[in-house]
């Protein structure tokens, strides 16, 4: 088994608590070059990244010396801080101190030294100032350390190879859960299965109906094998979507001849919120009992993780974690990186922290990723990217500031000044920038240096820490501010100016992700048309995109048109009464369950009180803003009573996907306008950045994204190869042949459409 150095130690010499509280950091930027600046100094004679290689009780060790010189012979690893070097919490400079000497003895071995001189370098990245911690070792003595570290990873080295050879085994083998595929299905599973193993990326339009989680977990872990696969990450953007993902896999493992000598590990990652036991406390051992001697009690829990035949849910590692007493939030992040499955959110991957991410760079894992409605990610990829700062919370913090801080929040407060007078007082409607305030940025920079070098010496301070990781992800995306962004400034009122950072196109930021992965996989029932996916996304250019046959047939569905009803907005009060009367005459022809979709609450609500005019005897059940999960759950329940009703929801939200009415729970369905964004002053300038991109700017800002909506909502109708219904779409330019072709063509494979 090939093992990197960093991955050893990170194993076998953490001890203590866990301890995230708050010590000031460089920048992954500010640590790369804090690592030059030294090696640059060290002159000449000196090696920098020094490749490392060596067997250790059968372990092959990797690893990368920051700076060798071999006439001493002295090794250098270097650390970058900020700040006062006694908030290095004491694990962390174990942990530090056991990678060097780790690569001395991989150095003394390689390079056949009896002795070598250690320095462990802590540099200060805000002062340019070096503490070196030196000291000088035999050959002996550091390869007895490292033969107790590797004696201590070796059986779980064993274990985990032993593992992988009896997980592929039994993939290889792999039975499908049920006696047949659906219609479609085995089609679907082959197409998933060639793309693991070509290691491709594709866009898989894969409608409703053919079992969509089952068809692409299944053949992609039968691919594992065949395409030397290390992890198969299954992303979602909803709770749901991971929760049938979870049992999906569970139902694999039960169909299997030995369910009880299962192989596979299934992880389940959920967000800190859902999995902390002690939200009120913070993240280490003097606040929180679970974070105290964490990695002392850390092995065995992990250990009988990796013992559990059956997924590792969020219930299932809570329990394991009571049983030790230690966090479950943190034991799952460690169990990412000795799972074979990780479920998890879309931002595990992609967002700006994303642990997957950096677990596949670092360990340099051949990794599948499979992405669950897809055609969400766009806009949640969107909001990765952007970041908000505010001019209220520097003035609240400011008033309290100590003395140090006073003059660079002085500074940063003269220059919002500034942008409020460039841009006008009264600016309560956004405008946007071409470029960034200067002045602003530049003021900020120094405040975040300020803060910084304050908390570095001083007791952490809630409301400092968060003005700072405001204005640090501020910055963040501000030096990278393209053409990809858009800057929007806005004032609410005195003190309550904002400046917000919106990403357009995220392109620019996930291609990088999407590289890093062994084979990609987005699948949706939208995806179409695949270029406006891939160049959003970042996809590569040879990315395909292929468009599976529906399990459904048009007989099913009856798809009505409405030519003389218009949706557009100086129409929308001459289209009330004309819409009632359809839906009252649709529910007395056919009475049963129906969803009828508009574009805002105050359209709906329009609707409702003509219906309730003209049609008093036909039940309603609208959407309300903002209602609780309990209010969500009442509202789908109403689907599964017999008394018939009209239910009202906004297209887009929460009741257009993700929820499933089969049978007679819905029987029709009403989409109001073609789910078009508005054509605001924001959306206009998104159009202009994706004309001037991609030569597409309409579609990929309004027609694409409202189709899309529209097929989402409407294909809650048909769900099951039994199901019947209707489906109206209300707008004449829905017969517009570039609108009707972003529609699913199953619904139109035969002439049963009719116009009223």
């Amino acid at each position: 088994m090939k093992v990197a150095v960093r991955t050893l130690c990170e194993f076998a010499a953490r001890r203590g608590d866990l301890d995230f509280r708050y010590t000031p950091a460089p920048s992954s930027e500010e640590g790369i070059a804090g690592h030059q600046a030294v090696q640059a100094s060290r002159g000449y004679g000196y090696k920098s990244e020094f490749s490392l290689t060596g067997n250790c009780l059968g372990i092959e060790l990797t690893g990368r010396a920051d700076v060798y010189n071999p006439h001493k012979p002295l090794l250098e690893e270097i650390k970058t801080h900020r700040g006062d070097l006694s908030r290095i919490r004491d694990h962390q400079r174990a942990l530090h101190r056991a990678q060097l000497r780790a690569y001395g003895a991989l150095l003394c071995r390689q390079e056949n030294l009896k002795s070598v001189t250690l320095a462990l370098v802590y540099y200060d990245t805000g002062r340019n100032r070096e503490s070196p911690v030196t000291e000088t070792a035999t050959a002996d003595e550091l390869w007895r350390e490292l033969e107790a570290l590797c004696s201590a990873f070796r059986a779980w080295a064993e274990q985990e190879d032993r593992h992988r050879q009896a997980r592929d085994q039994r993939l290889g083998q792999l039975r499908f859960p049920f006696d047949e595929f659906r219609a479609g299905q085995r089609r679907l599973a082959e197409t998933v299965y060639r793309n693991a193993v070509q290691s491709r990326s594709l866009l898989l339009e894969a409608p409703t109906g053919l079992g969509k989680t089952l068809g692409t977990l299944f053949p992609a872990l039968m691919a594992m094998p065949a395409a030397g696969q290390d992890r198969l990450f299954y992303l979602t953007c909803r709770n749901t979507a991971r929760e049938l993902a979870m049992g999906a896999t569970e139902a694999l493992r039960q169909a299997q001849p030995d369910p009880h000598h299962w192989p596979l590990r299934t992880l389940e990652l959920v967000a800190k919120d859902d999995a902390c036991e002690h939200p009120d406390k913070a993240c280490h051992g003097d606040a929180c009992p679970l974070a105290r001697g964490f990695f002392d009690r850390l092995p065995d829990a992990r250990a009988e993780a990796a013992r559990v035949q059956g997924p590792l849910s969020r219930e299932r590692l809570a329990e394991i974690a009571a049983g030790h007493d230690i966090c479950p939030y943190f034991l799952g992040q460690e169990m990412a990186r000795w799972s074979d499955v990780v479920v998890a959110d879309v931002n595990r991957m992609f967002d700006q922290s994303a642990l997957l991410h950096a677990l596949v760079r670092q360990n340099q894992w051949k990794a599948g990723v499979l992405v669950d409605e897809a055609h969400n990610l766009v806009d949640r990829a969107r909001g990765m990217y952007s970041v908000r700062l505010d001019q209220q919370r520097l003035l609240r913090v400011r008033r309290t500031a100590p003395r140090p801080l006073k003059a660079p929040m002085n500074r940063v407060a003269k220059a919002w000044q500034e942008v409020i007078s460039e841009q006008g007082v009264d600016s309560s409607e956004p405008v946007f920038l071409k470029s960034l305030p200067g002045q602003l940025t530049g003021s900020l920079q120094g405040l975040v240096s300020g803060l910084t070098d304050y908390l570095a010496d001083n007791p952490p301070d809630l409301a400092l820490q968060e003005l700072l990781f405001e204005s640090v992800a501020f910055m963040k995306l501000a030096d990278q501010f393209g053409d990809h962004s858009l800057c929007e400034y806005q004032r609410a009122g005195r003190g309550r100016a904002s400046l917000t950072l919106q990403n357009l196109i995220p392109a620019d930021f996930l291609r990088d992700r999407f590289r890093a992965a062994a084979s990609v996989l987005l699948f949706s029932a939208t995806l179409t048309p695949g270029v406006y996916h891939r160049d959003l996304l970042g996809l590569a250019e040879d990315t395909r995109f292929t468009s599976l046959p529906s399990p459904f047939s048009a007989d099913q569905l009856q798809v009505h048109f409405t030519p003389r009803i218009s949706t557009r907005q100086p129409d929308r009060e001459r289209s009330l009464e004309p819409i009632a009367e359809l839906i009252a005459g649709q529910f007395r022809e056919r009475p049963g369950h129906y969803l009828a979709f508009f574009s805002s609450f105050r359209y709906l609500e329009q609707v409702t009180e003509a219906l309730a005019h003209i049609a008093p005897d036909i039940p309603q059940r609208p959407q309300r803003p903002g209602m609780s999960q309990a209010q969500r759950a009442d509202f789908l329940a109403g689907f599964r009573q017999p008394e018939p009703a009209v239910a009202f929801a906004v297209l887009g939200g929460v009741f257009s996907e993700g929820i499933d009415l089969p049978g007679d729970q819905l029987i029709g369905a009403f989409v109001a306008t073609l789910g078009l964004p508005p054509f605001d002053p924001w959306h206009e300038v998104l159009r202009t950045r994706l004309e001037e991109r991609f030569g597409a700017g309409y579609d990929y800002t309004y027609r694409i994204p409202g189709l899309q909506k529209v097929a989402q909502a409407a294909g809650r109708v048909i769900r099951t190869p039994q199901d019947e219904g209707v489906i109206w779409l209300i707008d004449d330019r829905f017969l517009q042949p570039a609108n009707r072709n972003l529609l699913p063509e199953w619904w139109f494979d035969r002439d049963t459409t009719e116009t009223r």
